[in-house]
C-alpha cells in the first residue's frame, strides 16, 4: 500500500484548502494519507536555520509511516524539500518558497520526480526556476500564494480544479504508486 504525507504551510494546518484536495487524489487510487501537524509555529521562516526544523519536526513522522512516501508540502511544508532529496522521495509542492535559496538547491539535488504549483501573482513564486528545476510545473498567471485568483470566487474554484487535474496526470505521469 501506498502512504501520503501531508506537510502543511504556516498558516493553516494540513487538512485545509489545497490540502484537502490534493492527497485526496492519492487516496482515490488507494494510498492511505498522514497528516502532520507542526509542534508550535515557528518563529523565523525565511531563516536558513528553518530548513533543519521542519526536516527535523517531519523526519520521525515519515520514519514512523516507514517505506518511501509521497510528500505534499505546502509553502513553509516546502522546506522539506530536502528530506525528499535525501530520502529520494517523489512530491508535489504547493506554492514553494522558491525565493529560498536552500529549498532550491534541495530541489535541485532531488533524484524523484516532483511537481511544482505556483501562481505568478505570489512573491514567494519564481516561475524560471520552477521550470528549471522540474518538468513537471503548474504556474497559474495571476494566482497568489493562496492559489487565489483575481475576480470571483469562482475562478479559483477553477484553479483547484486545474491544481488537482495537474497532480491526476503528475502521478500517472511518473506511475505511482508503482
Amino acid at each position: 500500500m501506498a502512504d501520503v504525507v501531508v506537510i502543511p504551510g504556516g498558516m493553516y494546518g494540513p487538512g485545509a484548502g489545497m490540502l484537502a484536495y490534493v492527497p485526496a487524489v492519492a487516496e482515490r487510487i488507494g494510498a492511505t494519507v498522514h497528516r502532520y501537524t507542526w509542534s508550535h509555529q515557528p518563529v523565523d521562516v525565511f531563516e536558513p536555520g528553518i530548513e533543519s526544523w521542519v526536516t527535523g519536526e517531519v523526519g520521525p513522522f515519515v520514519d514512523a509511516i516507514g517505506g518511501s512516501p509521497l510528500l505534499v508540502g505546502k509553502s513553509l511544508g516546502t522546506n522539506a524539500a530536502a528530506l525528499a532529496a535525501e530520502r529520494g522521495l517523489p512530491a508535489i509542492w504547493l506554492t514553494p518558497v522558491l525565493t529560498l535559496p536552500w529549498v532550491v538547491d534541495a530541489l535541485s539535488a532531488a533524484t524523484a520526480p516532483f511537481l511544482l504549483v505556483g501562481g505568478t501573482a505570489d512573491r514567494l513564486w519564481d516561475g524560471e526556476a520552477a521550470r528549471r528545476l522540474s518538468p513537471h510545473v503548474l504556474e497559474v498567471d495571476g494566482a497568489d500564494h493562496g492559489m487565489f485568483a483575481p475576480g470571483p470566487v469562482t475562478e479559483s474554484i477553477t484553479v483547484l480544479a486545474q491544481i488537482v487535474a495537474a497532480v491526476e496526470g503528475f502521478l500517472d505521469t511518473i506511475d505511482w504508486p508503482n
